[in-house]
């Protein structure tokens, strides 16, 4: 059985199921006297203590494997046990009904969840899974069982579960956890990107896995292309051995490629960057070669919190990452907040397709209480390293002279207070409209670089929601007005003497690596795992090859027909990248 989700994270696994049991209770009704009821409140407040203790000891394991941002995913968590509400309602419950306090709280409880996954706040319903994961917990300590956690397994599994929690994740271990599939989840969940931390193979949003396997089968996952293959006939398990040996030999020998410089045979030099949300990324974006950050998303600071980030925290966050990344370059995208990413306190009314809506910069510019608190940020921490600021979702440019409008203020106001910054930072848009596609030389005559943002760009060109799965067929990277797009902007950008990148998805992509460089792409920005890929196909492809592959794919008819090309190609010039 071959079961298609979304790829989470890459490389291949082949091993043992283990199912992570979803614990659902069945809480016997048991009546207690008044005389019981001190006793019960003790259980309470104990299982509430001993769930705080466990919290704090996953807090601090979790600092000191990937850092504190990480960490802080747990917060949420302890103002769980510490919602007096809740306890007092449990308690007096507890007083009222003369029922076994793990009934009432499991009660209580239920009700709490019903009710947030009522909410239309996007904020509100993701705290359903920590209060679900904490009611396990203390449900655990109360009925005396004892919680086997992914930290407990002693031999190499994948483990299969509905989803996976923060703090289910964070138990998570090489040597143990090979892999694991959920049945929900997306790229951007705390799973995904602490599964990329640890560089496990996952595949998330597989739907109803959970339903199709049971411990002991054989599983397939290959978190490079969302795909698991469930008790796979032996000419399909051989296959996938191979791929997995293939995938860590090209690993290996691509880890001997870190320090060596990003530049075709016949002499082009390419800026290799990467992708990250958070500071804590840092590492691994050095260890995998990287030569700057081309795309520093921050509206992370703005999620799973229920107050807004103060501009000293925002500083001190660009300034470690502009830092540790010196002399290289980091470009900060400000503030990408709409779509599927909203704060619950901005009361944002629901929008009928809010990913062409009020978000990212049309919302910074109508909060500029918000947009111009990030701009002090990043121009302060501009003294300590190469920043570069990008504005999102451009769509002409009255937004780029209104942005860089407060962008001039804050600048006045910094030079009035005596605070010292780069005067000379560099300020560049994403082309992620089309609308910014075709008026790309009149965006260039005031700004000085362009990344390409394909995630959005094809959506948008091609009118596809990439989240409908029912219209994915029709989100096509290599569709001939998305290649004619990207080749109108680059050559606009050189024509006006500004670099141009690319920081969406298909930057990562080995096959349109090629046709990329051959389109005369100057940067390539992907998430720190693609890049000693890209690095190694752009080290073994001439640049004048490259162009006359552009040349061949740009006369194709069909998405198909370009992707089918040039993974032909990508496999008669770079065989050894898998």
């Amino acid at each position: 059985m071959l079961l298609k989700g979304i790829a989470a994270s890459p490389g291949i696994a082949i091993g043992k199921v283990f199912i992570l049991d979803s614990e659902a209770y069945t809480v016997i009704k048991r009546e207690i006297s008044e005389k019981d009821l001190p006793r019960e409140i003790a259980r309470f407040e104990d299982a509430l203590i001993q769930t705080r203790q466990e919290i704090l000891g996953i807090q601090e394991r979790i600092s000191d494997q990937l850092g504190i941002k990480h960490a802080e995913i747990f917060n949420a968590h302890l103002l769980v046990l510490e919602d007096r509400t809740l306890i007092e309602e449990v308690i007096s419950r507890l007083k009222k009904d003369l029922v076994c306090v793990e009934y009432i709280f499991d009660d209580v409880l239920k009700r709490y969840m019903s009710a947030f996954q009522k909410v239309e706040d996007e904020y509100l319903k993701e705290r359903v899974a920590d209060i679900r994961d904490i009611g396990k917990r203390v449900l655990n300590h109360l009925l005396g069982k004892k919680r086997e956690t992914l930290a407990d397994i002693s031999e190499k599994v994948i483990v299969v579960a509905y989803d996976l929690s923060p703090s289910d994740t964070a138990s998570l271990h090489k040597k143990n956890v090979i892999a694991f599939a959920t049945d929900v989840g997306g790229k951007t969940s705390h799973t995904a990107i602490m599964a990329k931390a640890l560089e496990i193979p996952a595949v998330v949003g597989l739907k109803s896995i959970t339903r199709s396997v049971k411990s002991g089968d054989t599983l397939v996952v290959d978190g490079s292309n969302g795909v698991v293959i469930l008790n796979p006939d032996q000419e399909t398990l051989s296959k996938y051995e191979q791929e997995k040996t293939k995938f860590a030999e090209v690993d290996a020998s691509l880890v001997q490629l870190r320090d060596l410089p990003c530049v075709t045979p016949d002499g082009r030099n390419i800026q290799l960057a990467a992708n990250i949300e958070i500071p804590d990324e840092i590492t691994s974006v050095k260890s995998h070669g990287a030569n700057g950050i081309g795309l520093y998303r921050t509206e992370f600071f703005y999620l799973d919190r229920t107050d807004f980030p103060t501009e000293e925290e925002q500083y001190q966050a660009y300034r470690s990452v502009a830092e540790q990344m010196s002399p290289n370059a980091v470009i900060v995208r400000t503030l990408d907040l709409g779509g599927d990413k909203f704060m619950s306190q901005l009361k944002v009314p629901k929008e009928v397709n809010p990913f062409m809506g009020w978000r990212a910069i049309r919302f910074c510019l109508a909060r500029p209480d918000i947009f111009k608190i990030q701009l002090r940020a990043i121009m302060r921490a501009s003294a300590h390293g190469k920043l570069k600021i990008m504005y999102p979702m451009i769509s002409g440019i009255e937004e780029v002279r209104e942005a860089n409008k407060m962008l001039s203020e804050i600048k006045d106001e910094l030079r009035r207070e005596g605070v010292p910054f780069d005067e000379n930072v560099e300020v560049g848009v994403m082309i992620e409209v089309p609308s910014a596609a075709l008026t790309a030389d009149i965006l260039a005559k005031e700004i000085s670089f362009f990344s390409i943002g394909t995630n959005d760009l094809i959506q948008y060109s091609l009118a596809v929601d990439r989240v409908n799965e029912k219209i994915a067929y029709l989100y096509e990277p290599a569709h001939p007005a998305v290649l004619r797009l990207i080749k109108n902007v680059i050559e606009t950008g050189h024509r006006q003497d500004i670099w141009v990148g690319m920081c969406g998805e298909m930057a990562g992509e080995p096959a349109f690596a090629l046709i990329l460089l051959g389109l005369g792409l100057d940067e390539f920005s992907t998430s720190p795992v693609n890049i000693p890929r890209i690095k190694q196909i752009i080290r073994s492809v001439d640049y004048k090859t490259a162009q006359k592959l552009a040349e061949e794919a740009l006369e194709l008819a069909t998405g198909a027909e370009v992707e089918e090309f040039a993974n032909l190609k990508l496999r008669q010039l770079v065989p050894n990248v898998v």
